[in-house]
């Protein structure tokens, strides 16, 4: 993970946000590089799942044909859309503070072990990432303890990694930055969404905030998109847009940030169909990272327990990957698949459900009244041909494009072994992203910067560059060119040689198999596009 980490930054995939000033934790700039592929990433689910949808045709597995359309709805939205969907009750990691370090933490994600000396023993945490797990929390144990590296026999680290929640008590508890035992409070409750205000005065009731999902946007525009597009049940409605949760304790590079972007959809289908549509969802979006590069041994399916589901959710599965900042064996979300029954559009028509109520009911405040009261507006569906009105069930695919960019850019970095211009065998550093991935789809090499090779290949530069994003290199030893291509994942480089001049070929290689073929230079932009496609 380190050399990933590192080549994000040397090469312009990742920057750390306003690193000049410190940087901000849990934010990130995608450099020259990072938001090709980022964008690479979001049209390719685009076209896949809306724009090259065809509606008439049903797709395999589909319980029927089915319409997808877009939406981009805004991030701030008015505060009632919070309290009717449960966020502004609901949404809340469970937090601890330390009273000597004074800092604050996510009482499940920080890590650690216990520890043993002699009649002693403590759990010790740390926020250090699992590959310097152990060795941070020896170096702790060793301190408070007051050891000498003589005297490290005498310490026991165990070898099971635990985070805070899975303990019975923190009084045995070092703190990630204290000295002294039981410095942390008790866990509570800590809103996500991140407040702002709307209007020049500021008041109470200027509160709104920027929204922690793109979901709701979708929902309390259901009856725009049914009433001017004409859509018929089944049909979803797609968006990609930034979203913001207030992490306690981001970490793990871009994986769990405080801004990041979401692809979801909201698919609205008649009740009687919604399982045979989220059985569907499941298994098309686990396919399409498949498709695009993802390794089978490292993708998993995971339906949630019970106790795990959401108040609203008839059933969750999470399609994870194994990030190689986990420990062995461990997991983390890509995409959640989520059966949310009609749960979002009853609230926001009724007013907030009680999620202890079976079937739910609106919950009442004190004065007997709706807590928090719905629209109003009916946001029922009625069935032209049957005449059958009902509230749709809703399925929602919803993926991180950053935890997306992560994964792919993790199963890309290999190193391996490639001959240089004598033949000689090299490591090489090498993304191996799918072509419609890749921020760069070609480069373009003259061999020498003599007998005209520059002239052709500036020419054809121009011409591959209307096309897609290409790359134009005449500096160095053209086994270097390909190296610096390689690390970034470039699919092809092609090279303009002494047999350009004559027969009007050029070679193009090929990343992964090193192959080398030749085309005439005509041909070139249409090979190169059929190659990506």
């Amino acid at each position: 993970m380190e050399k990933i980490v590192s080549l994000c930054k040397r090469r312009g995939f990742l920057f750390q946000s306003s690193e000049i000033y410190g940087g901000v934790q849990g934010f990130w700039d995608y450099g020259p590089l990072g938001v090709e592929l980022k964008r690479n990433l979001k049209d390719a689910w685009w076209h896949d799942m809306i724009s090259g949808h065809n509606e008439l045709v049903q797709c395999d597995g589909a319980p029927s044909t089915h319409e997808m359309v877009g939406l981009d709805s805004t991030i701030i939205m008015h505060p009632q859309v919070w309290k009717c969907s449960g966020h502004y009750d609901l949404f809340h990691d469970h937090m601890v503070d330390c009273r000597e370090s004074k800092k604050r933490y996510r009482f499940d994600q920080v890590r650690g072990r216990w520890c043993e000396h002699r009649d002693k023993k403590i759990f010790v945490s740390t926020l250090a990432e699992m590959e310097q797990e152990e060795a941070e929390v020896r170096r702790r144990a060793m301190k408070f303890f007051k050891l000498r590296p003589k005297n490290a026999d005498e310490l026991t680290v165990g070898s099971e990694s635990l985070t805070l929640d899975k303990l019975d008590s923190t009084t045995d508890v070092l703190a990630p930055e204290s000295k002294t035992l039981d410095t942390l409070t008790e866990p509570r409750e800590f809103n996500l969404m991140f407040k702002t205000t709307l209007g020049a005065l500021g008041g109470e009731n200027d509160t709104t905030f920027l929204r922690p999902e793109t979901a709701q946007g979708i929902f309390v525009n259901f009856k725009n998109v049914v009433d001017s597009s004409r859509v018929k049940i089944p049909f979803g409605i797609a968006q990609v847009g930034k979203s913001f949760r207030n992490e306690i304790t981001p970490r793990n590079f871009t994986f769990r940030s405080r801004e990041f972007e979401q692809m979801e959809i909201e698919f609205f289908c008649h009740p009687d169909e919604s399982q045979k549509w989220y059985t569907y969802w499941r298994d098309r979006r686990l396919a399409w990272y498949k498709e695009l590069g993802l390794s089978d041994e490292l993708l998993i399916m995971r339906e949630h327990h019970k106790e795990e589901l959401a108040h609203y959710s008839v059933g969750t599965a999470d399609i994870e990957y194994a990030f190689p900042f986990l420990p062995e064996g461990e997991y983390g979300e890509l995409e959640g698949i989520a059966h949310r029954g009609d749960f979002d559009l009853r609230s926001h028509m009724e007013g907030k459900l009680d999620p202890s109520t079976d079937p739910m009911t609106v919950q009442l405040g004190e004065n007997g009244k709706p807590k928090y009261k719905g629209s109003g507006r009916d946001l029922s569906y009625r069935d032209l041909e049957t005449n059958e009105k009902f509230i749709p069930h809703v399925v929602e695919p919803s993926a991180g494009a950053d935890r997306g960019a992560l994964a792919f850019l993790c199963e890309a970095y290999t190193e391996d072994e490639a001959p240089d211009e004598k033949g000689n065998l090299q490591t090489r550093t090498v993304l191996k992203l799918h072509p419609r991935l890749a921020p760069i789809k070609a480069a373009i090499f003259p061999l020498v910067k003599k007998e005209g090779m520059p002239e052709i290949a500036k020419e054809l530069y121009g011409e591959l560059k209307q096309q897609m994003p290409a790359f134009y290199d005449e500096k160095g030893a053209v086994g270097k060119r390909y190296r610096r291509q390689d690390e970034v994942g470039t699919p092809y480089c092609i090279t303009i040689d002494g047999d350009t001049l004559t027969d009007k070929t050029v070679t193009i290689r090929d990343r992964d198999t090193l192959e080398q073929t030749r085309v005439k230079i005509d041909d070139v932009v249409a090979e190169i596009q059929q190659r990506i496609s």
